[in-house]
């Protein structure tokens, strides 16, 4: 079964909010970690607080770098937000690579309400995305590696 990277630069929220949320919906065997190129250390805490309420487990997330991953990822999703002017990191190993862009919480402004907001936003988008993922044909696309980057790509599109 395959190991999915979501990837961005801090791995402080949407990575995070990605991994968090594959692994709890993800099927027995299909798991995900997540890291940054320039990793701040630290998980925002606006990050675990939503999969607190969302009931997600957040036991063991930690920001981490992607050089130091546990496992090879077969499948790797960047989920900065390139339209943004942010910089994407480039996973260069052998993986099939797909890009899910999605606004960085961490720079919203404004009330706590807002700000709350833009964090939920990002949730929504990755957790709509990460079912349409779970969704498809997963044992039948394994052997299909173009036409899964196809799905990969398209689901990248929803929600933006």
């Amino acid at each position: 079964m395959p190991n999915i990277l979501f990837l961005c630069t801090g791995n402080s929220c949407r990575s995070v909010l990605a991994e968090a949320t594959f692994n709890h919906l993800a099927p027995a065997g299909w798991t995900a970690m997540s890291a940054g190129s320039k990793p701040t250390g630290q998980v925002h805490p606006r990050s675990l607080a939503l999969l607190d309420r969302e009931g997600i487990p957040t036991q063991g997330l930690h920001s981490k770098s992607w050089d130091n991953l546990p496992h090879t990822p077969d499948i790797v999703i960047t989920v900065c937000a390139s339209a943004a002017g942010e910089t994407c990191p480039a996973y260069l190993g052998p993986a099939l690579r797909t890009h899910w862009g999605v606004d960085d919480p961490a720079h919203a402004t404004g009330t706590d309400a807002e700000i709350d907001s833009a964090f939920m936003t990002a949730y929504r988008i990755l957790r709509a995305r990460i079912e349409a993922f779970l969704a498809l044909p997963l044992t039948e696309l394994e052997n299909d590696p173009a036409r899964l980057k196809e799905e990969l790509d398209r689901i990248g599109t929803l929600l933006q």
